[in-house]
């Protein structure tokens, strides 16, 4: 089932936490501390126009809604989103797993969270496991389909 993008709560969310354009999994993370109830996700984002390729992203689910905290600073009608999931946690589970990759690389940014090594690495730079290569094959799909026209006629 596809998940419905609340608008008007991604613009609320995000003034209230005063989100910041290229930091989705940041955004993501202090929207789920401050929303009661919500999933953090992380996945993709394909959009109808540059980059036309997907993005590695985070967002917040509500019930049956999706929750995007980064949603004012990509400048795109939320008509040309599609949003594809490769994993969830809950709040407990994010923070534990930040405070330990805190305590063990310090010097690193804990996020965003592949889970369990070993990871398998696909992509330029990306990794994770089949459930990230999964949701981003189907990203790409969704990024040639809805930018085909605009790719053919450049």
């Amino acid at each position: 089932m596809n998940k419905l993008l609340d608008e008007a709560l991604s613009v609320d969310i995000a003034a209230r936490i005063k989100s910041k354009a290229k930091k989705p999994f940041d955004n993501a993370y202090k929207a789920a501390l401050a929303t009661e109830g919500s999933v953090y996700v992380q996945g993709f984002l394909a959009t109808k126009g540059k980059p036309y390729q997907p993005m590695e992203y985070a967002w917040i689910e509500l019930s049956d809604r999706i929750i995007d905290p980064t949603l004012p600073h990509l400048h795109k009608n939320v008509e040309e989103l599609w949003y594809f999931p490769a994993q969830s946690l809950t709040v407990k589970k994010l923070k534990a797993i930040l405070e330990e990759s805190q305590e063990d690389y310090p010097e690193d940014d804990p996020l965003p969270v592949y889970g369990n090594a070993p990871y398998e690495y696909y992509g330029d730079v990306m990794l994770g496991g089949k459930e990230y290569l999964q949701a981003f094959q189907a990203a790409e799909a969704k990024c040639r389909e809805v930018n085909k026209s605009i790719v053919e006629n450049n």
